[in-house]
């Protein structure tokens, strides 16, 4: 059974990338561009691993990665959060939330992978 990867990320065109990347190497997605509906969707879906854009409208992706851990159901689930925030302290702020890894954008498919595949086990 294929592995399965939530792909959160409102900007439609890094959204199908991700997704497009990682279906093309056998990882079953659900791509989701609201934040608001982060939670449920999760809980539904059940990946392996969310994939999480940090700037998101509505709600931030750090709410949304510490909503995560809190949750009996999702707290297992690895992170690895992307963004354009490259700032100083930012990495540890992303990680304080609760994601196991990060990736700055903009993203290369190599480095992109390999997290990928450090994070799921594979």
């Amino acid at each position: 059974m294929a592995k399965r990867i939530l792909v959160v990320e409102d900007n439609d065109l890094n959204r199908k990338l991700f997704c497009d990347v990682l279906r093309a190497k056998g990882y079953e997605v659900l791509g989701c561009a609201d934040g608001n509906a982060v939670i449920e969707s999760a809980r539904r879906f059940r990946p392996d691993l969310a994939i999480m854009d940090i700037q998101l409208p509505h709600v931030s992706g750090l709410d949304l990665i510490a909503q995560m851990k809190a949750d009996g159901e999702l707290s297992a689930v690895p992170v690895l959060a992307v963004t354009a925030y490259a700032g100083t302290g930012d990495e540890d702020r992303i990680r304080a939330a609760g994601a196991e890894d990060y990736l700055a954008k903009p993203v290369s498919i190599g480095p992109f992978s390999a997290k990928v595949i450090a994070l799921i086990g594979e």
